[in-house]
């Protein structure tokens, strides 16, 4: 409570200076016992020296101890009351003075004191004279004092002591009084001083003085406020205007300027201009901020049913703002940090114990940590303690049937050292006997049977107790912690010296939310040093704390102004980087959420303020009320939100006391939580009916003043706070605007009001409408520099989280609906989601996408179904990549953090997850999911897409990657169940089916080995199928699949030997490889192409030139024929690299497989002979090819890297492993380089001119994709286009599906390097797509905007491009005579063919 006197502050507005007058009226020659009390040493000292800087004072207490204070309004007070002044006595004693004024004027004096002998000692001021005098009408059982002063005793009342005294002297004009508590002979005074309060008086005031109107009408709103916002007659309001300006006419004859009355009512301090805060910030826009109007009924831009969206270019949504990397190394100390000796004691602990850990928890305390291991056997449970308390320590526990009581331990099982005293036992703790840097005190014991559910215990050091939080500690045997929490481990992928500050500075955190805000401050610099996982781990260390696995206040009582300043300064600090640091700003606006907003001084401090009010006024000064008061004087949280929406919904449901209960529940408050608090709740409340309408409506206002400091995203309060003005859509006084923030969009309070009328409609369509609308006229404001920023960001924040809580309030609104609501929900999430994110590239190109498709939808086009598919895909796989870099970047931080704070191991798992599900992005994979059965049946999709149609019989497994278990040998005949597959995996030996949600390119690598393997490979899309088989777990199935649909069915395993014999005891086919030599040629043209030089890529590059229709373009092309690698290693700049070589191929040989990426690393490490350079340079422009090394050497250079890395791919992984399976001598594997001009492609294709998903000779199948060919046969995420042709009918072709890939590559004019190795296209072994093809330069990853692509919204385009592949692809056919798998690429409407192959 403020130790402040606020005379006027109330009762004649916000424009009057608080002056403090320290004068004592008692005086020697009239009282002269009191007086002696009245003039102590140190209050004669201070006479008439309070400070007079406007804002914030200082003043004295009696004991010299500061006390600040600062000027403020009090809300939700009596409609009568014209003053309000409150006190705090020997620093935690609150007394309330409320003034009312009538006929009769009234003194209502409330003190929160416990003494039944207080007095109030007491006298009133005449006519501007110090002498006091004894008004005639006084309170029962007031005595004469000496003829000098009044004697009345208080009236006690639970926790609180009352009196009122009627003044009906007109004449008086203030009182005072001092307070004296006869039995402890103890007086109470106002800093050494009387306390004084005026009386409302009639005033002379000179009606010449002009005042501004906008400050009147200030001032009137703050009279309006004040008196609990009625509704006024109009009488009743010219009578307040008048008011309002009578009292700023009395501040100007007391000698105040119009800017000193104006910096006061818009709650500037003088030196506001000198705030950085305020820099950069132009006089005209101060000025605006300063300008205050009653604005007259503005012009809707809108129905009341609905809004008009604007139309917008979503492509200047777009935003780029990805983080850097910071190396954790730079910015973290090169020693790890050490182990504590109770880690260190944890671990060997842990490594001794055979029985598996049951449970494992930790309490951290000051400079200490207590462990407790439990584990359960053959009915025994253990239980082990240990401490690293530097003093002697002794346990006093019990055991525990039921949670929170304390049992007598049987006698047979207390430890030794141990001492049965009242219901509990004292053990000694014994120091354990290791090699540890300092001692570690243990306890054991062990208990037989499942009777006891857990133990309560205390600690005690001397004469000293030591609880958890205020609250005893307790070890649960009941439920089983089913991951226990693990060690620190190293940090790896965080900013780990910044976590390991923030884990030491947690114990002084834990003093209070003042303390933790304020150490949060002053490392956001540190957080920027250290990027973006610097920010990461503040928000795991903020979210930690607001989901409470951190301790709120531990024993520290401050007030909640000082919660409110720290705040602020915290959001203050991350304002300031959100503004200069964009691609940092997602984890800002994370982290801001969970801390509120704060505000310096009035908005904390009238939590404390308006609760006084709220009792006096409703009369419910004791019981819950008086409880949950201490609590909010001692430490308001964010619990406080939630008890006061209890209350209300307590106080609507007619007083049921199960409604109060389970909202405190259904948010995590429990009775136990409650009375956990420093100053604990224990009742429960207890109004009557009377009381019902007051306490809603203050209630109501307190839960804004709460939101306020608490809830930064709340909408009304955020609202209220970037409007400048509390809209309750009643009473005169809607409209007037204090302290609005300046430069917002014309109309935007119309928005915001057509916002808050709909919030809790139950059609959410139209608030949905008004709150992104609100949204993308708030963008640009957050998009630069503002002295409101923070605000703002708020105000954002708020906006954003009303439509996700919307969005799960309208999905009874899809239960029915058709797809055309559910896409237009869709793209609703999907604005909001990108408006939220730093890169939101891929989210608007999905947008745009959505768009398109209700676009087709409304045209009843016929392809929109699969469309609509195409684009849904995409937006899975965008919320699957945000998820994975949120995992990337959170969860290491969440798992290194939580583990040193000692947090549940539960709420470390689910960290990443949960902050996932808080956003949009759950909301939106909820709606997808929705719609995805939908456009399946609607595009005859079925619930399959049959890659490779063979029938099988075997044993499933699940797995999470196909990835993870390519180079596995399965004995049995295996399904493998996959939720990954990338595309490039090979297919383990052993396994007969993989089938997978995921959605590999029909004509990718992986795609390619399950027909040549003839195993069964298929992507399910019915989430309901996939579950079904992944609990088969083990299970023998047979799958039958045909064309577009997979049949399966639980068999005996009779059923297995007889089906699926053949896939195991097929031996591998008969294949060999003849090595080849170095001719004397380093390179060749591409007549020179023959068997012994080159591999079939070349060939077949050579054979089409000159034979194919005109039409169809073939790069030029040269090689690096067979033999040259081998060459290149024994010349004698390379002996080093070759006998390097030689290890590493013995340790391979050996089983070492690390070896190969070793092998890999060193050929690139190989020298270029100078007749290689030569020779290359000649033939490359004998075939009129660009020469790199014409551009300079450095271009040369990255031409031989790329070279060296086409001969290195001989010992990918993939590769190795592959010839090894069909039992090929991979020394006797040669690799040929084909060097071709890149094709910078607006498209490129693969065609089968085979169907290979129904064997159909008749169809051509082919996949496009925008870009260059390496998105399709290589391992990027989505889909390409696909689609059919028949051969005899070329010019129709058929789209199987559009396109999902989100990114597309794109190359300057450059040079490409092709693997080209005698282990290809061998009869029975497909050993295409293992070797590398490098290009010299790095190719651009362009995010795709296929709204923009005339292949999807050109169909005669469309048309004509996917002709002439299938005629393309038809020629090269019957050029050949067999099935064909051609490679090529369209650049401005031409096509080229790049390699061809037979199809496998």
């Amino acid at each position: 409570m403020s130790n402040s006197v606020v005379h006027h502050l109330l009762n004649r507005g916000f424009t009057r200076p608080v002056s403090f007058e320290h004068r004592n009226k008692i005086n020697s020659s009239c009282v002269p016992d009191v007086g002696k009390i009245g003039r102590s040493g140190l209050g004669t000292q201070l006479y008439g020296k309070g400070l007079k800087k406007t804002g914030r004072r200082l003043m004295i207490t009696e004991t010299g101890r500061p006390v600040s204070f600062v000027t403020r309004a009090v809300l939700a007070m009596d409609p009568a009351s014209q003053t309000v002044e409150k006190f705090n006595l020997d620093g935690n004693i609150d007394l309330l003075v409320e003034v009312t004024s009538a006929t009769v004027r009234e003194v209502n004096i409330q003190i929160a004191h416990t003494s039944d002998s207080l007095l109030l000692h007491w006298g009133a001021i005449r006519d501007n004279k110090e002498k006091w005098v004894l008004p005639s009408r006084c309170p029962d059982r007031t005595i004469n004092y000496k003829n000098r002063a009044l004697r009345t005793p208080f009236v006690k009342s639970g926790g609180n002591s009352y009196l009122k005294i009627e003044i009906d002297d007109n004449a008086i004009h203030a009182i005072e009084f001092l307070i004296f508590d006869e039995s402890r002979n103890k007086w109470y005074k106002s800093n050494g001083q009387n306390f004084r309060i005026n009386l409302p008086t009639e005033r002379n005031v000179d009606h010449n003085v002009s005042v501004p109107e906008d400050l009147v009408q200030i001032q009137a709103y703050l009279r309006w406020e004040r008196n609990g916002k009625q509704n006024y007659s109009p009488e009743k309001e010219k009578e307040e205007y008048e008011a309002a300006r009578t009292e700023l006419r009395e501040e100007m004859m007391r000698g105040a300027s119009v800017e000193d009355l104006r910096a006061k009512l818009l709650k500037k301090d003088n030196n506001t201009s000198e705030s950085p805060k305020s820099k950069g910030t132009s006089s005209s826009e101060q000025e605006s901020q300063k300008k205050v109007s009653k604005q007259p009924k503005q012009k809707q831009y809108f129905s009341t049913e609905k809004i008009q969206r604007k139309g917008r270019d979503l492509n200047k949504l777009i935003c780029k703002n990805v983080a850097g990397f910071v190396d954790p190394e730079s910015i973290s100390s090169a020693e790890p940090r050490a182990l504590t000796t109770l880690e260190l004691y944890a671990r060997a602990k842990e490594e001794q114990e055979t029985t598996p850990i049951f449970s494992k928890k930790t309490f951290k305390l000051e400079g200490s940590t207590i462990l407790v291991l439990v584990t359960k056997l053959s009915g025994k449970t253990k239980i082990h303690l240990a401490t690293d308390f530097k003093e002697s320590i002794t346990l006093h526990w019990a055991l525990s049937q039921n949670g929170g009581e304390w049992l007598d331990p049987p006698s047979d099982i207390l430890p030794p050292n141990s001492l049965p005293v009242r219901g509990a036992v004292d053990t000694q703790l014994i120091i354990a006997s290791t090699d540890l840097p300092s001692p570690v005190q243990t306890f054991d014991m062990e208990i037989e049977g499942d009777s006891y559910k857990g133990m309560p215990f205390v600690l005690n050091v001397g004469e000293r107790w030591i609880k958890n939080n205020d609250s005893d500690f307790y070890v649960d045997f009941s439920q089983e912690v089913k991951h226990v929490q693990k060690d620190n481990g190293d940090g790896k992928g965080t900013a780990k010296n910044l976590l390991d500050k923030i884990a030491d500075l947690e114990s002084e955190a834990q003093k209070s939310f003042m303390h933790r805000f304020n150490i949060a401050a002053d490392l956001v610099d540190e957080a920027k040093n250290a990027g973006q996982l610097g920010f990461a781990g503040m928000l795991v260390w903020m979210r930690f704390m607001a989901t409470r696995q951190l301790v709120w206040n531990k024993s520290y009582n401050v007030k909640p102004r000082e919660i409110s300043q720290a705040q602020d300064r915290l959001t203050s600090g991350l304002q300031d980087v959100y503004a200069s640091y964009p691609e940092y700003r997602e984890l800002l606006r994370m982290i801001m959420s969970t801390v509120g907003r704060g505000g310096e001084g009035d908005v904390g401090q009238r939590i404390r303020d308006e609760i006084l009010v709220i009792q006096s006024k409703n009369k419910c000064k004791g019981g819950m009320m008086e409880q949950w008061h201490q609590k909010l004087h001692n430490n308001t949280s964010p619990d406080d939100v939630i008890i006061c929406q209890a209350l209300m919904d307590y106080i609507k449901s007619d007083f049921d006391m199960s409604v109060y209960w389970k909202t405190l529940n259904d948010n995590g408050i429990t009775k136990e939580r409650l009375l956990s608090y420093d100053r604990a709740i224990r009742s429960e409340p207890s109004f009557g009916s009377e009381q019902k309408e007051g306490l809603l409506r203050d209630l109501g206002h307190y839960m804004r003043t709460l939101k306020a400091v608490h809830s930064g995203a709340d909408l009304e309060s955020a609202i209220q706070n970037c409007m400048g003005y509390q809209d309750d859509a009643r009473g005169f006084m809607v409209g007037v605007q204090i302290n609005p923030i300046s430069g917002l969009p014309s109309g935007y309070p119309d928005l915001l009001r057509f916002v808050l009328e709909h919030v809790e409609e139950k059609n959410v369509e139209p608030l949905l409408e008004g709150l992104l609308e609100a949204r993308q006229e708030l963008r640009p404001l957050l998009l630069k520099s503002h002295d409101r920023l923070k605000d703002l960001l708020f105000l954002d924040l708020a906006l954003d989280s009303t439509v996700r809580t919307a969005i799960e309030r309208g999905y009874e609104q899809l239960n029915n609906a058709g797809p055309e609501k559910i896409m237009y929900f869709i793209s609703l999430v999907l604005e909001n989601l990108a408006l939220s994110s730093d890169d939101n590239e891929d989210l608007i190109y999905c947008l745009k996408g959505w768009q398109f498709a209700l676009n087709m939808f409304k045209s009843k086009k016929d392809h929109w179904a699969l469309y609509a598919k195409s684009v849904l895909d995409r937006s899975r796989l965008a919320l699957a990549s945000k998820a994975e870099r949120y995992l990337e970047i959170l969860q290491p931080s969440a798992e290194y953090l939580g583990s040193c704070l000692g947090v549940e191991q539960w709420a470390i798992s689910i960290f990443t997850e949960e902050i996932i599900r808080a956003g949009s992005a759950a909301a939106l994979s909820s709606l997808v999911n929705r719609l995805d059965p939908v456009l399946r049946q609607t595009a005859n999709l079925g619930s399959w897409q049959v890659i490779s149609p063979v029938e099988v019989v075997g044993y499933v497994i699940v797995v999470d990657e196909l990835l993870t278990v390519q180079n596995k040998t399965y004995d049995r005949p295996t399904i493998i169940v996959a939720n990954r597959v990338r595309g490039e995996e090979e297919i383990p030996d052993g396994a007969v089916a993989v089938l997978t949600p995921d959605m590999p390119d029909v004509l990718s690598h992986v795609s390619v080995r399950a027909r040549n393997g003839k195993i069964c490979f298929a992507t399910c899309f019915d989430s309901g199928i996939l579950s079904d088989l992944q609990a088969m777990d083990g299970k023998v199935l047979s799958l039958k699949p045909t064309s577009a649909d997979v049949v399966y069915r639980e068999v005996n395993e009779s059923e297995l030997s007889s089906q699926s014999s053949d896939n195991l005891e097929d031996a591998p086919p008969s294949i060999s490889l003849v090595k080849k030599q170095f001719v004397g040629r380093y390179a060749i043209s591409s007549e020179e192409f023959t068997n012994d030089l080159v591999g079939a890529k070349s060939r077949n590059i050579g054979y089409l030139k000159g034979k194919v229709p005109s039409w169809v373009g073939i790069p030029t092309s040269v090689a690096l024929p067979f033999g040259v690698f081998e060459k290149v290693i024994s010349e004698k700049a390379n002996q080093a690299v070759s006998e390097k070589l030689k290890v590493l191929k013995k340790s391979l040989d050996e089983g070492d497989q690390d070896a190969l990426g070793e092998i890999r690393k060193t050929v690139l490490g190989l020298v270029a002979p100078a007749e290689l350079v030569e020779e290359l340079k000649s033939t490359m422009k004998s075939s009129d090819m660009p020469w790199p090394g014409d551009e300079g050497e450095q271009r040369w250079e990255q031409a031989w890297e790329a070279i060296k890395k086409v001969w290195a791919s001989k010992w990918n992984e993939r590769a190795y492993f592959s010839t090894k399976k069909v039992k090929l001598d991979h020394d006797y594997l040669c690799m040929a380089v084909l060097v071709q001009e890149v094709i910078n492609a607006d498209y490129a294709f693969v065609i089968h001119t085979t169907n290979p998903s129904s064997g159909d000779s008749s169809e051509i199948y082919a996949e496009v994709v925008k870009g260059l060919g390496e998105t399709l046969v290589g391992a990027y995420p989505g889909r390409s286009l696909s689609f059919i042709t028949k051969k005899n009918n070329l010019d129709s072709p058929l789209v199987l599906g559009y396109p999902s890939k989100p990114i597309g590559l794109f190359i300057r004019r450059s040079i490409i390097f092709r693997s080209d190795s005698n282990g290809e296209d061998l009869e029975g072994y497909a050993g295409a797509g293992l070797y590398d093809s490098v290009p010299m330069d790095e190719e651009d990853k362009v995010v795709l905007d296929y709204t923009t692509d005339p292949l999807i919204t050109d169909e005669s385009f469309q048309k004509k491009i996917l002709s002439d592949i299938a005629r393309a692809g038809d020629a090269i056919e019957k050029l050949y005579g067999t099935a064909q798998d051609i490679e090529g690429v369209i650049r401005d409407g031409k096509l080229y063919v790049v390699q061809t192959r037979p199809q496998v």
